[in-house]
């Protein structure tokens, strides 16, 4: 009921931003995450023995979304000045024989939850972007609640035991049919909402058949991305990252499809 509850709270709200928010809300929202995500994260690798330097890889993550949102074409050159400064900064802030495994906690922290999410306003700024968000969302959110019923009813075997014991290829299966169905539904609202005159959530009907294939291939890289969460969990002794959210764990244990999925839309995007 916490789990369905904090949901209910949530989704409304993400939806408006998505639809209605303008750039700097939607680029600070995101980012907002990006720093709670970060935080649980940095508590993992504590947990490892590395000690990243956290006011430094906070203020790396802060400084991508706002470098990335002011100077759109210098992402890359901003990225990379970012990681170099944290391996600068724990080559010369810790001691020797922790440098290699804190300059590396605190870099994989940047890509890991920075780049990853630094997609969603990215995504958002496209043509037709609220569509490219929204399909996201629902395809990543779909998969996850379709695994869970399919895997809890029918699931017999295991998909990755030694990282995921209650994951089996059934519910994985019933993931995949979940986004495609809701993929099928968002089409179906989008031709409804046109009727009023709604277009920021639109498709092209013409190529029905690429949202499908994105929306497996997205949903493919949302449960990889899950199960790395989970990897990474276990490497750190802890069953959840946090518990920040009522149900669902910690900000990095709800988001952790996301920051798979999300690049890989992006990639289909400009692939495409």
């Amino acid at each position: 009921m916490k789990r369905v509850i904090t949901a209910l709270i949530l989704a409304p709200i993400v939806l408006a931003l998505v639809f209605f928010g303008p750039r700097w809300l939607v680029t600070l929202a995101t980012a907002a995450i990006a720093l709670l995500a970060a935080w649980e994260f940095l508590d993992l690798t504590e947990r490892c023995g590395a000690h990243p330097p956290r006011g430094a890889s906070m203020a790396a993550i802060a400084g991508l979304f706002l470098g990335s949102f002011l100077w759109p074409d210098m992402t890359l050159p901003i990225l990379s000045a970012f990681a170099l400064g944290l391996l600068v900064y724990c080559t010369f802030s810790r001691p020797a024989e922790n440098v290699l495994v804190d300059a590396t906690s605190a870099v994989f922290g940047l890509f890991y939850i920075g780049v990853t999410l630094l997609s969603i306003p990215v995504l958002r700024e496209q043509p037709n972007g609220p569509t490219l968000v929204v399909f996201l969302l629902f395809v990543v959110w779909a998969g996850d609640i379709t695994a869970l019923y399919v895997g809890r009813s029918l699931g017999r075997r295991k998909l990755a035991p030694t990282l995921s014991p209650n994951k089996t290829w059934e519910g994985a299966i019933g993931s995949v049919a979940g986004s495609l169905a809701v993929t099928g539904l968002l089409f179906a609202v989008a031709s409804g909402l046109a009727r009023w005159n709604f277009v920021r959530l639109s498709f092209s009907e013409d190529a029905w058949w690429w949202w499908l294939l994105v929306a497996i291939v997205v949903n493919v890289a949302a449960q990889v991305g899950d199960l790395a969460e989970s990897a990474l969990k276990r490497s750190a002794g802890v069953k959840d990252s946090g518990t920040l959210l009522p149900g669902h764990g910690g900000v990095l244990d709800r988001i952790d499809a996301l920051l798979l999925a999300a690049p890989v839309l992006w990639y289909a995007q400009f692939l495409r």
